[in-house]
């Protein structure tokens, strides 16, 4: 025979669901502990992550960046006073030998400017 929902039929099936839900949506007392304990083990475990690998992440790509910087910065430097000879070179007269004699003493005049302000000491605060 066919199954024919009567309303008794749906009546107990929907009870049927409900307590099913009731009792799988509170956990028991027994399994509350467990629970609790993998959340502290996992939050405990982010936290020493981001206490300890984000943080040595943040700093290698620091490094990194930094030296590339730098080198980027050397190699536009190294072309920007090839340019600047080649361009006094062409209107200053003379020969090059002038244009690495202005060079040389525009670089040693910003070096002796940097070296006194490397020694210069700082005014105490009284």
């Amino acid at each position: 025979m066919a199954d024919v929902d009567t309303p008794q039929s749906q009546t107990t099936a929907r009870s049927e669901i409900a307590a099913r839900s009731q009792t799988t949506a509170r956990p028991r007392s027994d399994d509350d502990w467990a629970v609790q304990t993998a959340d502290t083990i996992e939050r405990l475990i982010e936290t020493v992550r981001s206490n300890t690998s984000d943080r040595l992440v943040s700093v290698t790509r620091l490094v990194v960046f930094g030296l590339l910087a730098a080198i980027l910065g050397l190699v536009a430097l190294v072309f920007l006073v090839n340019l600047v000879v080649r361009f006094m070179d062409s209107y200053i007269p003379g020969g090059v030998w002038v244009v690495y004699l202005v060079l040389g003493g525009l670089f040693t005049l910003g070096g002796l400017l940097l070296w006194q302000q490397a020694w210069k000491r700082p005014a105490r605060d009284r």
